[in-house]
């Protein structure tokens, strides 16, 4: 399997993790599938969604694939006084990612990482690869440490 940029910076780290592959549906990129395809519970996928404050900043928060991100917690956790989802075209040319496949390690400009606190309660979450059919399944404290990520309530 080739690593991808988030895989070879965890690695190059010794940051522990276990890299997951399984086959990518174009027309189904959800949590919901994803978790289905490797036969992991929902609730230990997060996803990441890439948000805009009002003076065009930008972080990635991380929920649980079960959950939809509450943009007002976001901004208040962020101290931001409104946040919204990044547009799906600019999302490639800001981050080097496309959706389905959004990482909060190793995109093109290195954001704020906001980790939803229901992630303190497992012992191992799963993350984006950076590529479509690729995860990262890793402690939630290393993701955090490596990220010098904040935990965020909703």
């Amino acid at each position: 399997m080739q690593l991808t940029n988030a895989a070879r910076q965890l690695k190059q780290r010794n940051i522990p993790f276990t890299y997951l592959s399984y086959v990518v549906d174009e027309s189904d990129v959800s949590a919901k599938h994803v978790a289905a395809s490797l036969d992991k519970p929902l609730d230990q996928l997060y996803k990441t969604i890439c948000l805009e404050n009002e003076q065009r900043k930008y972080a990635f928060f991380l929920i649980s694939g079960d959950l939809d991100i509450d943009l007002k917690a976001a901004a208040k956790a962020w101290g931001a006084k409104k946040a919204s989802p990044v547009p799906m075209k600019e999302l490639e040319a800001l981050t080097g990612y496309i959706r389905g496949g959004v990482s909060p390690i190793g995109a093109k400009k290195r954001f704020p990482v906001f980790l939803h606190d229901s992630a303190k309660q497992k012992d191992k979450i799963i993350i984006s690869a950076g590529k479509r059919g690729y995860q990262i399944e890793l402690t939630p404290d290393d993701l955090i440490r490596f990220t010098d990520g904040r935990w965020f309530t909703q």
